[in-house]
């Protein structure tokens, strides 16, 4: 029995709801997400527009899996327009920046050559500062996968902890090389 999947989604902050076939569309202040769920599942709005309730067809090992997962995709639908997500990477090391020039961003991290990368249209990306990253938006995923990418193109490294990390990351620095007599 799902726990996760049986929870009804509260559908708060103003967001509104509609249901077409499987395609389910959620509005709200920050933006408009639309996901389409599988067969293996239904999902219904009450009656006055405040829960979403998933319900599976049958026990099978892919409905049960299926269950939990389009509920808490949907909750992050709900929350993402609403609120929104945001992630926070910071720039370590001498000389390492970034800025925004109109829909790139340009990164130098130690490379021979800057580094540019699109922001996707879905996205408000800002720097507040040379060493700070700010990625904000409505899509739970894209958010993490772009704020991934960017921090791919540089890693922490273990020695001194220079590159592109999340704010707050904690990165193990390794002894070096020890001269012993």
């Amino acid at each position: 029995m799902s726990r996760v999947g049986n929870k009804p989604v509260e559908v708060t902050g103003g967001a509104k709801v509609s249901l077409s076939g499987r395609t389910v569309e959620i509005e709200g202040a920050k933006g408009k997400l639309s996901f389409e769920h599988r067969p293996e599942v239904s999902v219904s709005v009450d009656e006055d527009g405040k829960q979403l309730v998933v319900k599976r067809s049958n026990d099978e090992r892919t409905s049960r899996e299926l269950h939990g997962l389009t509920r808490a995709v949907l909750a992050n639908m709900v929350e993402g327009v609403t609120k929104g997500y945001e992630k926070k990477l910071e720039i370590v090391g001498v000389g390492y920046l970034a800025a925004i020039q109109g829909d790139m961003i340009q990164l130098r991290v130690g490379y021979a050559n800057e580094l540019h990368r699109k922001i996707p249209s879905d996205l408000t990306v800002t720097c507040p500062d040379q060493t700070h990253i700010v990625i904000q938006g409505c899509d739970k995923q894209s958010v993490g996968q772009f704020a991934a990418e960017i921090r791919s193109l540089r890693k922490p490294e273990p020695y001194k902890g220079k590159g592109v990390r999340y704010q707050g990351e904690q990165v193990k620095i390794k002894a070096g090389k020890s001269a012993t007599k």
